[in-house]
């Protein structure tokens, strides 16, 4: 090898059509797919955070019908003495 000559890779002009097609089609197919991915996952958030607004929202309720119960309960306690104690 000589000082002056280039030794590094060389590129080919004689590239098949077909190379150049299936590589753009891969790559095509690549980015529809992260494309998609990313769309379900968009979506899977949504989804998460209403859930967990849905979790809170069925804590609270849970709650108010436990102390409205227990206000029943009192309720019932007051009326039977009441009706006891009346005759």
């Amino acid at each position: 090898m000589k000082l002056g000559e280039n030794a590094g890779w060389k590129l080919d002009r004689h590239i098949p059509v077909a190379l150049v097609a299936t590589i753009l089609l891969q790559t095509g197919a690549a980015l529809t797919w992260s494309g998609a991915a990313a769309e379900r996952l968009t979506t899977l958030e949504t989804r998460a955070a209403r859930t967990d607004e849905l979790v809170e929202r069925t804590a609270r309720l849970e709650e108010q019908s436990n102390a409205m119960r227990a206000s029943l309960a009192r309720i019932e306690e007051k009326l039977d003495r009441a009706v006891s104690g009346g005759r």
